[in-house]
């Protein structure tokens, strides 16, 4: 950690990863994003619309299991790559119905505490994503956050 702000952790698996100023590519546990240092305790889960409806529909069980583990962090976030109108109209290949997609996913933000954000489109969901872990930097620098 830098007082410079975060090192983005990137995950090996990541298969469109965001651009960071200050990143390094390794394996993380859970999440797609974190911070050099503190991935024990706070990740994101980027998703694309497409993805989201096919881990909450097909993937749902291997989803659940994701999200028990991003339960334990102080802080977890899924931001998807799309505003939450665009979201009630499902990809084409998807039987998933829009109003049991995003139920779902608030229900898992309550079950779970892991934070949804619609973020618009995919530049808007690599600030939300930059801005969510430079703010958790933020706030464990200054013993705001538990260890």
């Amino acid at each position: 950690m830098s007082a410079e702000g975060p090192v983005i952790v990137i995950d090996t698996r990541e298969q469109l990863p965001y651009r960071f100023e200050r990143s390094v590519v390794k394996k993380l546990d859970q999440g797609d994003y974190s911070i050099e240092g503190l991935e024990h305790l706070v990740a994101v889960e980027r998703k694309s619309k497409v993805d989201a409806y096919g881990t909450i529909g097909r993937g749902r069980e291997r989803f659940e299991r994701e999200l028990e583990r991003l339960a334990h962090l102080e802080y977890a976030a899924i931001v998807i790559e799309c505003s939450l109108p665009d979201f009630l109209e499902p990809p084409p290949q998807s039987r998933l119905h829009p109003r049991a997609a995003v139920c779902s996913l608030l229900a898992w933000s309550v079950k779970y505490g892991v934070h949804v954000f619609f973020a618009g489109d995919r530049r808007h969901a690599q600030a939300v994503t930059f801005k969510l872990l430079e703010k958790f930097h933020k706030y464990y620098q200054a013993g705001e956050v538990a260890a």
